[in-house]
C-alpha cells in the first residue's frame, strides 16, 4: 500500500533571518519542515545582516520577480575610519584611517546627497555572477572583475545616531542597492574610508520586521505550524512596489 501523496501547498513566509547564517539556510530550513523541494527567497541578506527574508514556496515562487522588485527599508550603521575587501566589518581589513573630526552638519549633507536616482558600482563580494560564477566566489580567491554601474534609487535617508567613528541610518531605496557600497561612498564623499558593521532588512514593501517570524525557530515547528506562519502571496503581490 504506498504512502498518502502530500497535498500541494503555495505561500509566503516573512522571516527575520538571524544573523550568522546565509539566506539559503533559511531557505533549506523551510525545505525541511515543509518537505517541500520548491522553495526560494526574494532577496539575498548577507551572513551578517538581520531582518526581513521573504520565502516563498509552491507555486508561489512564480511570483519571486515581483516581490525581489519591491522596496526596501534598511537601519545601517556605518564606521568610519575602516576599509575591508567586502565592504562590511566581516572583511580583511586593507586600510584604517584617524577617524576625521567631521561635524553632524556635515555628515549629514554628505549623507542626503546620495538621495534620488544614483549610479551604483555592485560589490565584488555580492551573489552577482560573472562568465557562471558568484562574484563573490572570485572575491574569495583573490580576484576582481569588471562591474558596470547600475542605476539604482534611494528614495530617502534618515541619519538615526551619529556617535563617531560610527552613524546609523535608515535606507529607503530600490531593489538592487547594495547598503555596503553605499556606506564606502558616504566615506569616500567626506574625504576618509568607511564600512558597513551592521546591516537590519525592516521592511520588503508591504512586509515588516514586526511581523516576522523568527528564522531560528523554524527548525523547532512541524509542517502544520510553520504553515499557519504562511501568506497567500497572490493577496500581496500587487502590494509589493518598486
Amino acid at each position: 500500500m504506498t504512502a498518502p501523496a502530500i497535498p500541494q501547498i503555495s505561500g509566503l513566509l516573512n522571516i527575520n533571518k538571524p544573523s550568522g547564517v546565509s539566506s539559503y539556510w533559511v531557505v533549506n530550513q523551510v525545505k525541511k519542515v515543509l518537505k517541500i523541494k520548491k522553495v526560494g527567497h526574494c532577496g539575498t541578506l548577507d551572513p551578517m545582516a538581520t531582518g526581513v527574508l521573504l520565502v516563498l514556496f509552491g507555486k508561489a515562487t512564480k511570483l519571486q520577480a515581483r516581490f525581489m522588485a519591491a522596496k526596501k527599508v534598511y537601519r545601517a550603521g556605518v564606521l568610519f575610519g575602516v576599509a575591508t575587501d567586502s565592504g562590511d566589518i566581516t572583511g580583511k581589513i586593507l586600510r584604517k584611517e584617524e577617524a576625521l573630526d567631521i561635524s553632524p552638519d556635515k555628515i549629514k549633507e554628505a549623507v542626503l546627497a546620495f538621495v534620488g536616482e544614483i549610479e551604483q558600482i555592485p560589490p565584488m563580494f555580492s551573489a552577482l555572477k560573472h562568465e557562471g560564477r558568484r562574484l563573490y566566489e572570485i572575491a574569495r580567491e583573490g580576484g576582481e572583475v569588471a562591474r558596470k554601474s547600475r542605476k539604482i534609487t534611494i528614495y530617502d535617508i534618515d541619519v538615526l545616531k551619529i556617535e563617531m567613528p560610527r552613524v546609523e541610518v535608515r535606507v529607503t531605496c530600490s531593489s538592487g542597492t547594495y547598503i555596503r557600497t553605499l556606506a564606502e561612498d558616504i566615506g569616500g564623499r567626506l574625504g576618509t574610508v568607511a564600512a558597513l558593521d551592521s546591516l537590519v532588512r525592516e521592511e520588503i514593501a508591504p512586509f515588516k520586521i514586526q511581523d516576522s517570524l523568527e528564522g531560528a525557530m523554524i527548525g523547532k515547528m512541524d509542517r502544520e505550524e510553520l504553515l499557519k506562519h504562511s501568506i497567500d502571496a497572490n493577496a500581496f503581490a500587487d502590494e509589493a512596489r518598486a
